[in-house]
This record gives C-alpha cells, structure tokens and sequence, in this order.
C-alpha cells in the first residue's frame, strides 16, 4: 500500500511537470480567503487538488480545492486554495497530504490560514491574528500509526515559529496573538465549550490547522499560522454562529489579510 511519503512525492513529481519547480514556501488558504490570492503576487497557473495523486475533493463551501503557482516578488509560492477536513470523513494522512506535497515540492515555509471563532471579546470580526500555540482536540495526529516509526515523535516546542511572527509583527504591529483549539467539528461549540476552551487557555476555535501544523513540523517546514476572526464564539454574543457568516467575513478581509501574508513573504 502507498504511504503518506510515497503519496506525497508522487504529488511534488506532478506539480514540478504541471507547475515548474523552485518553490519557497506554500500558502494553505482557509474559508474565505479566495481573494487574498490576488495580493499575494501573480497567479502564473492552478490546477485541481484531484489532479494530484492523493488529494481527495472538497465539498465544502468556500473551499475551492485548487493548488497554484504564484510569483511574489522574488519568491515563488506554492498556493492551496481551500482544504479538505476531517469532518468531511478524511483520515488525518489525507488532511494533510496538502503540506507534505509541499515539502516534498521543496517548501520551506508553511503559511496556513483558517476561518475562527474569537473567545477574546476584544478581538476585532474581520481581524486576523497571529497563532502563537495550538491546542490539538481532533482526537487524532497525522503522524500516528506504524509508517513513521520512531520518527513519529514530533517535537512541538515554538510549533509556529517566532521568526515568523516576529515578521508578520513587523508587518502588521497592531496584530495581536493568540492560543488557537482545533476541533472536529462539523458542529459548532456549545456555549460551555467555549467556557472550557477559554479555562483551557484558547483564545481561538477552529476545526482545521492543528494537524497541519503537526505535519508540517514532522517534514521540517517552519510554519506562520494566521486566523481571520469571523465570529465571535457561541455564548459571547446573543447570535449563534454560522457558516454564512463565516463566508462573508473571509469575503470582506480577504485582501487586507492577503496584504499582511505578502508582507511576510517579502521578509523571508
């Protein structure tokens, strides 16, 4: 049976034959973000995800499952538009088949993008902020399993790296940080659970990044983390949250937030 590193050459052999080569970091863009694609620099070409060997089809909303080739400047990036969740029944290898492709193709920086809910009350809708830590209530880790051997023991210490942050800082001083809580989902959190995430030390929820992250650290990439604000979390507000809503926030700061990523990559 193939295996997660033999999947995931056998994707970077194809991008390197239908986009080129010389990739220096990828970009995982979350719910929303489509338009951030266009301030990250010029789109050269994209294709399905399902051209690729290994990558199943999204099927949700927002998530356009396309990969592309973007100059940025002097950089060459290596664009997901879209991701495919556990929720969706993937296994934890096919959630994160995106960054390994991508490390196999040569990256050397993961920028990974997420929709969230807020648990700080002064957080901005419609702002990003920074990840500084994760919080990995999935259930499950990509790296689990007997493919990886003792090399499945990742180290998670600075998991987003500060260099990174430090840049984006740099870009955008006024963005703050915060401890991102990854859930399954679909659902979202009752208003306890945000209670406990907050007691837990969360300032953001979500239901993706955290396995990504995990593999992306596992293949030696340095990671940025950056979650759009959305909504303000179950129980904070008198509204419920909703996937609408989420869709529209990514719509409205799309480019501002695209903007902060350009930033960063023209540091790097």
């Amino acid at each position: 049976m193939t295996n997660a590193r033999q999947l995931a050459a056998e994707a970077a052999a194809q991008i390197a034959d239908r986009l080129g080569g010389g990739f220096d970091a990828t970009v995982v863009l979350g719910t929303g973000w489509d338009d951030a694609v266009a301030e990250l620099g010029e789109l050269e070409k994209q294709i399905s995800t399902t051209e690729l060997a290994g990558f199943p089809a999204s099927r949700v909303e927002g998530h356009g499952g396309t990969v592309g080739a973007v100059a940025a400047g002097d950089r060459r990036l290596l664009v997901y538009r879209g991701r495919v969740h556990l929720y969706e029944g993937n296994s934890a290898a096919a959630v994160t088949h995106g960054v390994r492709t991508a490390a196999a193709a040569g990256c050397g920086v993961a920028v990974l993008t997420n929709a969230a809910g807020g648990l700080q009350p002064h957080y901005r809708v419609g702002g990003p902020v920074l990840i500084s830590d994760q919080i990995n209530l999935t259930g499950t880790s990509p790296t689990e399993g007997t493919e990886w051997g003792t090399d499945r023991f990742v180290n998670l210490v600075d998991a987003y790296s500060p260099r990174l942050r430090a840049l984006a800082a740099d870009t955008s001083p006024a963005t703050p940080e915060g401890v991102y809580a990854g859930l399954r989902g679909p659902h979202f959190e009752t208003p306890a659970e945000i209670q406990m995430l907050r007691n837990m030390g969360a300032d953001l929820v979500g239901m993706s990044t955290v396995l990504e992250a995990i593999a992306a650290r596992h293949c030696g990439l340095e990671v940025l983390g950056v979650s759009l604000v959305t909504n303000l979390a179950a129980g904070m507000t008198d509204e419920g949250p909703s996937h609408q809503e989420v869709l529209d926030a990514g719509a409205a700061s799309g480019m501002a937030v695209g903007r902060l990523l350009r930033g960063v990559i023209d540091r790097l």
